[in-house]
């Protein structure tokens, strides 16, 4: 095919590896990224929107006091480390201050600077009429004179790589009642600081790294925190061992009254001010016009090949990113390598009909298992991807990197408090990194 002319939509993690590994294959890249800056969700906007439980304005969900739930060495590119790397917070599990100078580096080590149309939203991706291999893509300057406005543009590429990332459009709990309840609610979107909570009563619903950490957070100036789950479904009402002797685990919200009351589950009632949503985000790609090819249907994104390629689209049209709990940085670098090779005809697709078969299998076997459709790109058995993805891109995936990977999940899904400063387990990260290194 030679080198092709590719929009990358988006200049978070995802859209800067993306651009590297096409840019690497001799392509012609133009990235897409509506902001000033580059690092998606790792750049900290203290802005909130006006509405608390919705998107529109803002784009990255991190909160001040965010810090990683996974070590340095497993947020790391191949070919370019994270855990000899510092800048100031040279912690194992660093601020998302320390991630966000670790991209800055990456971007200016491989001139991915010069690839980047800034300040440019993308409003409209869609195949030219007549042709199976040309894309319009429209977008919008959002930086612009204030007496001729924000202006369009629009030009043809031969491929368009998706990478608008999924952490920003809220998914919002469904809780009886929640209508007539008096309390003030947000989702974790448009968390920042816990000042707000002071002297508060708090309820957050969730029960991933979000949710753990934004209630420990707001302990610290809050009178009470409650924290919501619907698993176990056992569960029942405890104290969290916590150093500030405010917290509370519960079970799933059963419903919420109009007098201010919350009832759980497990038999529990407290009058609360505020209800936090940590209930993780929606799959959005409003630019996108496929006819109906490509569909977000109860958050499943498809039908995509091994969560990449639509069979009907493939290969000028693909996405990066989409699978959930899994080693993010690895993974969105094998399926880079991975696109970047098919379009240089280094790697080949199976037919559209044997693609479309094993997206059906997938479903199916989702199905047997009793799945929920929303948990379509939630990687079930992500070891097994991710050899996948290596072999495809022509690498390896390392073994121990994934026994490090389900330590630190263990440790979220255990609501381990102090697991990231532990002195055993950062002991155990650094022999484990030393030793696969000789």
């Amino acid at each position: 095919m030679g080198s092709l002319k590719v929009a990358v939509i988006g200049g978070g993690v995802a859209g800067i590896i993306s651009s590297r590994e096409l840019h690497r294959e001799g392509h012609r890249v133009t990235i897409f990224e509506k902001s000033n800056k580059l690092g998606g969700l790792w750049v900290y906007d203290p802005r909130v929107e006006s509405d608390p439980l919705t998107h529109k304005m803002v784009h990255s969900s991190v909160y001040f006091s965010l810090r990683t739930n996974l070590p340095r060495v497993l947020m790391s590119f191949s070919d370019f480390s994270f855990e000899d790397r510092h800048y100031g917070d040279p912690r194992t599990f660093p601020g998302h201050q320390e991630v966000r100078a670790f991209l800055n580096d990456f971007t200016t080590q491989f001139g991915i600077v010069d690839l980047v149309q800034f300040n440019s939203e993308v409003i409209r991706v869609e195949r030219v009429e007549g042709k199976y291999n040309q894309w319009m893509v429209e977008w919008r300057r959002t930086a612009h004179d204030e007496e001729t406005g924000p202006f369009l543009e629009k030009d043809i590429f031969d491929a368009v790589v998706v990478c608008n990332g999924h952490g920003t459009v809220p998914r919002i709990a469904i809780v009886p009642g929640i209508e007539k309840w008096p309390g003030k609610q947000i989702h974790s979107h448009n968390y920042r600081v816990p000042d707000p909570f002071k002297n508060q009563v708090v309820v957050v619903i969730g029960n991933g790294a979000s949710a753990f950490d934004i209630s420990r957070d707001i302990s610290k100036v809050a009178k009470e925190v409650h924290l919501s789950c619907r698993s176990p479904p056992n569960l029942k009402f405890s104290k969290l061992n916590h150093c500030h002797n405010n917290l509370w685990q519960h079970s799933a919200i059963r419903m919420a009254k109009e007098d201010g009351i919350i009832d759980f589950e497990d038999g529990s009632s407290i009058e609360a001010n505020v209800l936090i949503h940590c209930t993780g985000y929606k799959f959005y790609f409003p630019f996108l016009n496929t006819n109906g090819i490509v569909r977000v249907d109860d958050n499943r994104v498809g039908p995509l090949y091994k969560h990449v390629f639509p069979p009907e689209l493939a290969p000028w049209l693909s996405f990066v990113g989409i699978p959930l709990k899994i080693i993010s940085f690895e993974m969105l670098e094998l399926q880079s390598k991975w696109i970047a090779k098919v379009l240089s005809r280094k790697a080949g697709l199976p037919s559209k009909e044997e693609m479309m078969r094993d997206v059906q299998e997938y479903y199916q076997q989702m199905t047997v298992l009793r799945l929920p459709k929303h948990l379509t790109h939630y990687s079930h058995n992500f070891e097994e991807y991710m050899d996948w993805l290596a072999v495809k891109a022509g690498t390896s995936s390392m073994d121990w990197r994934k026994e490090l990977f389900k330590e630190c999940v263990k440790c979220v899904q255990r609501n381990e408090d102090q697991f990231r400063d532990d002195p055993m387990f950062l002991i155990r990260i650094k022999q484990g990194v030393e030793w696969n290194g000789k």
